[in-house]
C-alpha cells in the first residue's frame, strides 16, 4: 500500500487555507492589504514578483519514493506524481490515476494540500481573506509579531478556520504558521497547531522554504519539534504548463 511521505497528513488534511480552488487566482492590481502584510510579502521577494511565475514545482522526499507537485500558480490547476500513482485538479475535477490500487489517501483534500503549506505567505495574500493583529507569539524568549487571517464567509470548505501568520518584526521574514482545523464545523475551534518556518531558500526571485517543521504544543504554544517535510527540486516558471499536463488521464478516476 502507498505510503504517505509523512504520517500527519491525517490530522492536517482538511486544514489548507480556504481559498477555492475552482476560481483561477488573478494577479492582484490594487494594493488591500495591511502594511506588514505587505512588508512580510516584500521580504519573500514581493507580490509583483510572485505574480509573474505562472508554474511551480517542488519534489517531497520520501521513502520508498518521493513525490513531485507541479502547480498552475494563476488557475490554480495541479498535479502530484508519485511511483504509479497520480493525481490532481484540471480546473473542474479532483481525478486520480492509480492502476494498482494503492493509493489510500483522500485526493480531493492531498493534492493542492502540501502547495498551501509551501506557499507561504502568498497564498494568504488570495481572495477572500480577512486581517487583523493578532497577540504576539513568544518562543524561546523570542516575540514574533502576528497577523490573525480569517475568511469570508462561503470562501472554500471550511470558512470558519483561521490561521496565524508571525514574523520576524526585523527581517519580517514568517517564522510561524498556526492554524485551527474545524474540519467543516459550523463552530470555530480553539486548539491551534503551529509549523515553524525558518529554513528558507531562494526560488528564482521568490524566498520559499527549504523546509517545514509541525511543532506538539502546551498551554497555546509550541514546545517541541515533531515532523519536517524537506523540499527540493524547487523550480518557478514563468511560463504556463499545457493544459494537458493537467487534464485527467482516460483510465483516472473522478474524485
Amino acid at each position: 500500500m502507498m505510503k504517505y511521505t509523512f504520517l500527519l497528513l491525517i490530522a492536517f488534511a482538511a486544514c489548507k487555507p480556504n481559498t477555492k480552488t475552482e476560481d483561477p487566482v488573478s494577479p492582484q492590481t490594487e494594493t488591500a492589504y495591511p502594511q506588514n502584510l505587505e512588508n512580510i510579502l516584500n521580504a519573500h521577494g514581493t507580490l509583483d514578483t510572485w505574480d509573474g511565475y505562472k508554474t511551480l514545482s517542488f519534489t517531497i522526499p520520501g521513502e520508498p519514493v518521493s513525490e513531485t507537485h507541479t502547480i498552475d500558480l494563476h488557475s490554480r490547476k495541479d498535479r502530484v506524481d508519485r511511483d504509479s500513482v497520480s493525481l490532481g485538479f484540471d480546473g473542474e475535477r479532483v481525478w486520480l490515476y492509480d492502476p494498482k490500487n494503492s493509493y489510500t489517501g483522500n485526493p480531493e483534500f492531498y493534492h493542492n494540500l502540501m502547495f498551501y503549506f509551501y506557499a507561504m505567505p502568498f497564498v494568504l495574500a488570495d481572495p477572500g481573506i480577512i486581517y487583523e493583529e493578532t497577540e504576539a507569539l513568544v518562543v524561546n524568549d523570542t516575540s514574533y509579531a502576528g497577523l490573525q487571517i480569517s475568511f469570508e464567509p462561503q470562501t472554500g470548505v471550511s470558512a470558519n478556520d483561521e490561521y496565524y501568520l508571525y514574523y520576524d518584526t526585523e527581517t519580517y521574514q514568517m517564522r510561524w504558521l498556526g492554524y485551527t482545523a474545524t474540519f467543516g464545523a459550523e463552530e470555530k475551534s480553539d486548539q491551534i497547531t503551529y509549523i515553524a518556518y525558518n529554513d528558507w531558500q531562494t526560488v528564482g526571485e521568490i524566498v520559499l522554504p527549504r523546509s517545514i517543521t509541525w511543532y506538539a504544543s502546551e498551554n497555546g504554544k509550541p514546545t517541541t519539534p515533531r515532523r519536517t517535510v524537506n523540499f527540493e527540486n524547487a523550480s518557478l516558471d514563468a511560463a504556463s504548463k499545457p493544459d494537458a499536463f493537467f487534464q485527467k488521464p482516460a483510465a483516472a478516476d473522478l474524485n
